[in-house]
């Protein structure tokens, strides 16, 4: 919890001391806020969660706690499987991403009837209970464990870190005044602050992440509150394991000694917070629970947190029952009042999610990569790229553009539009963008479109056609290549002959086609006169259309194979009829990515020096960006910064094609190492992203409908984008991942929805000039492409072409 730049000095132990002694709370919290907005900006976090209370019995008798009960209050000592399971899938399905299990402290050393039970469950101890029931929760749910299990010895939370994510254990003071007789933690053993402090302590020690607070109102003195906060932030500055810090408000409760206490004043949890900030820092994450103080929501938001810690749509909070959560929507009113952006987090903060391997158990690994998104956060939507269903609904458009003139991301935007070239750090402050910063980002990328490309939405009649899927390299995105060995996924291993290539290219011209757009695996035995010869084969049986064709990663290949040069290959291919290249094989231009994504295929120098090489000899480019699976916004950045970069140099691309990454059926997903793609506001993010950093130098942004679909693309026309791709016909890529929004789009269709974007159509030929459809015979210009299959090849077919 590092002290970021602005706050002037750390504060040292008698500093923070001498706050005891300080009654000024409103500049208390106006410095406490301020400090907060450095580490953490407009974003306000809470965690959508199930309470699984797996035992109510304990052997500490707390003076003011209802959760402990004994034998004879409870049903039965410990919830059944089937229980735990019930309260995890109910969650599962509200949208929740932890589950959160409470219990009390080691009970089977104080009742016998926890014993027994123990021993009919197959466990000698609740903590090993605790376990299974942990593991059962993600493996039939996905949820993300967090354990509140109290006092632990090192062994026991190395266990438990094999089954959860996180763990926590509130300190609730480091006073031992409190365990005298008459004070609150009399008569409970795993109160003793030096037994606590050592669990905390030996949390960091494993690199378990951990989550611990103080309990104000039961007896303490400020002075006391502030020593605790200390404890507290040395033993995170030892370890840095300390992700979260709870200021909790003590509620009395009926039938406990404390019943008649008096519970703190709203100006001592605002000055606690507030203390809180100054002593742990701007990059702190401080939550105070909302439902223990619901009309106080607005003054805890400004008193310095950062978030709003668990909140169920499922469960009650077991622990302060009288206490119900409020709901989300009201949350999420309230943070927005302050300007803040409610966002739903994991148990694992963002940058503990970004170093993985050091904080979380390997097979724990895919559970909560799948619950991320690009930042770390929670994934917000259950929307897919591919998948056929509703897009979330959430407004893109802000009415009062101007009004949001004081908000950073407005002042980033306006300065891209005006040709600025922004840093990578800015550029990434754009992709962090959410609620009201979203809109506002959007008009502006949209009202840049207006202005650079006016109404018009282009489109061009276009015919893919994937000549082999048969690929020797191993792309962790790609389930369209098949390799050499037997039937893999969706389809067989095929190698199209020359003849069926010229048989589609006079189809396509048939149907109104003006280009052809060629990619396919890295065949093994195809060197670079294959595509030579194929370029010839199109030209020879239809002069007129233009070649759009092979990744810069074939054109690598095909130079490599011959044993020319880059430039010598393209200008080969010139000669032969290409017209351009398809700028894909790009994924993310960033090696950190390329590493795991696609560790065999060009680095992004390589692929900077084909299209480089490409545009020399005066043959276009597009530009893609493939996002969505390991990457970061950092990563997107860097990509974004490139592309601009060689576009100033050599003015060749004609576009940028956002490309959010399909995942059903890629490798990367199936093996548990990749996010299930980006999420909806990722997706519109980009492309609006793009239009506004890429300007001046790329006039056209295109969206991918195949990816998309059709609502996904409507968005994208009102942030950004002013180009739809083409109709494709036997579009076989997206669909190999698990895309489901068909092979082709029809002409019609195609001006149908931008008529509905209330835009005007134009085809385009690959150049973004307007062509005149041409008058064709019959039905040819509406009738619709059939599914192409391909029958198994034996293995001397797909040794040679």
């Amino acid at each position: 919890m590092e002290e970021t730049a602005g706050c002037a000095v750390r504060l040292d132990e008698s500093q923070a001391l001498e706050l005891a002694a300080c009654d000024d709370l409103p500049w208390l919290m106006a410095t406490a806020a301020g400090l907060r907005d450095q580490g953490h900006g407009a974003v306000v976090t809470y965690s959508p969660k199930v309470f699984i209370p797996l035992t109510h019995l304990c052997r500490d008798v707390c003076h003011y706690c209802t959760f402990a009960r004994t034998p004879k209050r409870v049903s039965s000592p410990y919830l059944s499987a089937e229980e735990v399971l019930g309260i995890a899938r109910a969650g599962a399905v509200a949208g929740c991403h932890e589950a959160l299990f409470t219990l009390g402290d080691k009970p089977e050393l104080r009742y016998p009837t926890a014993r027994a039970a123990l021993e009919s469950l197959g466990h000698a101890t609740t903590l090993s209970y605790l376990a299974e029931m942990a593991q059962l929760v993600v493996d039939e749910t996905g949820l993300l464990p967090h354990l509140n299990a109290g006092v632990m010895t090192a062994d026991d939370l190395a266990a438990l870190r094999r089954v959860s994510v996180s763990q926590g254990l509130m300190l609730e003071s480091s006073s031992r005044r409190l365990l005298e007789p008459g004070q609150p933690h009399h008569g409970s053993p795993d109160k003793e602050p030096d037994a606590r402090l050592a669990t905390i302590r030996s949390a960091g020690e494993q690199n378990v992440l951990f989550t611990s607070g103080i309990l104000i109102g039961i007896g303490e003195t400020r002075r006391e509150r502030i020593e605790s906060l200390l404890e507290l932030r040395r033993l995170n500055e030892a370890n840095g394991h300390l992700q979260e810090v709870i200021i909790q408000n003590f509620r009395r409760k009926p039938g406990t000694k404390m019943a008649q206490a008096p519970e703190p004043s709203e100006q001592e949890l605002l000055w606690t917070i507030a203390v809180a900030r100054l002593i742990l820092g701007a990059e702190a994450n401080i939550q105070a629970p909302p439902n223990l103080s619901p009309a106080s929501l607005a003054r805890i938001l400004g008193a310095g947190i950062n978030d709003w810690g668990g909140v169920s749509p499922v469960t009650p909070d077991h622990v302060n029952p009288e206490a119900p959560w409020p709901e989300v929507a009201r949350l999420a009113a309230v943070s927005a009042a302050e300007d803040k952006t409610l966002v739903p987090r994991l148990p694992v903060y963002p940058k503990y999610v970004e170093r993985i391997d050091q904080w979380v158990d390997p097979a724990l690994h895919t559970a909560l990569i799948r619950r991320a998104d690009a930042s770390g956060y929670g994934r917000g939507d259950n929307w897919n790229p591919g998948a056929t269903m509703p897009v979330p609904q959430q407004p893109l458009r802000s009415d009062g553009l101007a009004a949001r003139s004081s908000s950073p991301v407005y002042r980033l935007a306006m300065r891209a539009a005006q040709g600025q070239a922004l840093s990578e750090k800015e550029i990434v402050t754009l992709f962090e963008a959410r609620g009201a910063d979203l809109q506002t980002l959007c008009a502006a990328a949209d009202e840049l479109r207006a202005a650079v490309a006016g109404d018009t939405v282009s489109y061009i009649i276009t015919r893919n056609i994937n000549y082999t899927n048969i690929c020797g390299f191993k792309c962790g995105f790609c389930a369209f290549s098949k390799g050499r060995g037997p039937r893999e996924l969706r389809e067989a291993a095929y190698n199209l002959p020359l003849e069926e290539i010229q048989d589609r290219t006079r189809d396509a011209w048939r149907r109104g086609a003006v280009e052809v757009c060629l990619q396919g695996g890295i065949h093994p035995s195809y060197t670079g006169q294959t595509y030579i010869d194929i370029c010839r084969a199109i030209k020879s049986v239809q002069p007129d259309i233009h070649i759009h064709a092979f990744s810069p990663l074939e054109i690598w290949q095909g130079a490599q194979t011959l044993g020319i040069s880059l430039e010598s290959m393209l200008r080969e291919l010139k000669a032969a009829g290409l017209g351009s290249l398809p700028g894909t094989a790009a994924e993310i231009l960033d090696d950190e990515v390329r590493d795991i994504l696609c560790p065999d295929k060009l680095n992004t120098r390589q692929w900077l020096d084909v299209v480089r090489t490409a545009h020399g000899v005066g043959l276009t480019t597009t530009a893609t960006i493939m996002f969505g699976h390991v990457d970061r916004p950092i990563h997107w950045a860097r990509h974004l910064d490139r592309l601009r970069s060689l576009q100033q140099e050599t003015g060749g691309f004609t576009e940028l094609v956002p490309l959010p990454f399909v995942h059903m059926q890629a490798p990367i997903y199936r093996q548990g190492r990749s996010r299930r793609g980006p999420t909806y506001r990722e997706s519109i993010l980009m492309h609006a992203v793009a239009r506004l950093v890429l300007h001046p130098h790329f006039r056209n942004i295109q969206t991918s409908w195949t990816k998309m679909g059709r609502d996904g693309a409507l968005a994208c026309l009102q942030s950004g984008v002013n180009d739809l791709g083409g109709t494709l016909m036997n579009e076989s890529i997206s669909r190999a991942a698990g895309a489901a929004h068909g092979q082709e789009m029809l002409p019609e269709a195609m001006e149908a929805l931008i008529y509905g974007a209330g835009r005007t159509p134009l085809q385009r030929n690959n150049r973004y000039e307007p062509v005149k459809p041409r008058k064709l015979a019959g039905a040819a210009t509406t009738a619709a492409t059939e599914t192409v299959g391909f029958a198994p090849i034996s293995a001397a077919q797909r040794e040679h072409p």
